[in-house]
């Protein structure tokens, strides 16, 4: 094994989102989104020669992609929210049955964070609340911030699979108070259109869904508080049990005249699974909900309460939400078979959640109502599992997950690739990386069909 590991400078003052800074540390009690695998990691690393238990499926050309928070060395230990590490992208690269390298890179320029996708030629770091995306190299070098979709974007675009457009709900507290916007970029990466959606307040809209009519606005009580960003907290966002819940339908042909709000009970959801129109023109939405968020913990997702897989039917005709529970598990991370955003869908896949443990991954049949389970074993930590169909697959479920799991004994992380079809099967592969990758947050497979090697 070849490696060349690289300690950046200039972390001791990471930017934070919203241009506050990061402050000497206090000593004070332990902050959960600091310790063990949530901690940082101060090194880039590059590695090639990678050891590989099992077979990677030869027709896999691409890289595997995960960006995440890293906070520098001086950071408030009692402040610290773990929404706002500087950026570290993950990635490895295969190739014809090889994993030829991984690398880790901080996100230089704008505070990209939390997401890492490969769309219209480019791979780009992405963030939410008016952060730019930062182009990155093949090799995840950044480039610079991307000023070709507008002023800001969002963590979690839709892809429409039938156009190639990516549509966005893109909100910024320190530029847009009163409204968000709906962005759509073309396939090819350029700014294609943009629609102003008024807002009864500033909420935190983490995501959005698709569908073929309409772009779905998650309109949930976690707003910015100006007490908290007057007491100089990191991350000033607050439950606000004022803040009326509600979705909001945009027709995706129509103007903002005729989009369609639809109250619903408190809660608070980062990340639908999925989003298509039924036979009798419902919005159906499956989504991991959580009843109260930065309510007692105000410093990350999972201190106030635990996430469950939802189904949340909308009747545009009669403005009405029904909800239901899909399973009450713990769970988050949710994903789908790409080419099926936005329409009907039979098979999901999420991550089990158990305090700030991830043991295992579901996969959902949501015509059946039946789950199946792959532990990733003692010690061992799951993340986002994503699917990637398999070349000719005529199933929907016929393909891979990847993910990154953590071994807490060796201190290091492998790349996972398990047969989506069968998840009582052993993993297919793991690559052996010489490092770990800390929990958080997203991040896709790129072919390199998608974005070439040369880029």
């Amino acid at each position: 094994m070849r490696r060349r590991t690289l300690l950046k400078g200039g972390l001791a003052a990471p930017l934070l989102p919203w241009g506050l800074s990061a402050c000497s540390g206090s000593g004070g009690a332990e902050n959960p989104y600091l310790q063990a695998n949530f901690g940082p990691v101060a090194a880039e690393t590059t590695a090639s020669g990678l050891q590989v238990t099992g077979t990677i499926p030869p027709e896999l050309s691409g890289r595997f992609l995960r960006n995440g928070p890293n906070p520098g060395p001086d950071v408030d230990v009692d402040n610290y929210h773990w929404f706002t590490g500087r950026g570290m992208v993950h990635g490895v690269r295969l190739d014809a049955g090889r994993a030829e390298w991984y690398r880790s890179r901080f996100v230089g320029g704008s505070h990209a964070n939390t997401s890492v996708i490969g769309h219209g030629g480019r791979t780009m770091a992405i963030v939410e609340s008016g952060g730019l995306p930062q182009d990155l190299s093949y090799t995840l070098d950044s480039i610079g911030d991307n000023t070709s979709i507008g002023t800001g974007f969002t963590a979690h675009p839709k892809l429409d699979p039938d156009t190639g457009e990516l549509h966005a709900i893109c909100y910024d507290w320190a530029e847009l108070r009163d409204h968000v916007r709906y962005v759509v970029v073309d396939a090819n990466g350029e700014w294609a259109d943009e629609m102003d959606i008024p807002m009864n307040g500033m909420s935190m809209i983490h995501d959005m869904s698709l569908t073929k009519s309409y772009a779905i606005v998650f309109d949930l009580p976690v707003t910015l508080s100006l007490v908290a960003l007057g007491m100089g907290a990191s991350f000033p966002f607050r439950w606000d049990t004022e803040h009326e819940p509600r979705i909001g339908l945009i027709p995706r042909h129509g103007d903002v005249e005729d989009m369609i709000w639809c109250p619903m009970t408190p809660n608070y959801s980062y990340h639908p699974m999925n989003a298509y129109e039924d036979e009798n023109g419902n919005v159906v939405i499956d989504i991991c909900r959580y009843e109260r968020m930065f309510d007692q913990d105000t410093l990350g997702p999972f201190g106030d309460s635990d996430p469950r897989l939802d189904r949340w039917t909308v009747n545009p005709n009669t403005r009405t939400v029904s909800e239901t529970t899909i399973d009450e598990r713990p769970q988050e991370f949710p994903r789908c078979h790409p080419a099926l955003n936005g329409k009907p869908y039979q098979y999901g896949y999420t991550v089990a959640v158990e305090g700030y443990s991830f043991p295992s991954i579901y996969k959902h049949d949501l015509r059946s109502g039946k789950a199946t389970a792959f532990s990733v074993g003692p010690g061992r930590h799951s993340a986002e599992p994503v699917f990637i169909p398999r070349d000719g697959a005529t199933a929907e479920d016929d393909g891979y997950l990847m993910t990154y799991v953590y071994d807490s004994a060796k201190n290091t992380s492998d790349l996972l690739i398990l047969d989506a079809q069968d998840l009582t099967r052993p993993a297919l592969a793991q690559v052996h990386l010489p490092d770990r990758v800390p929990y958080g947050f997203h991040g896709n497979w790129v072919s390199d069909t998608d974005v070439p090697p040369n880029v």
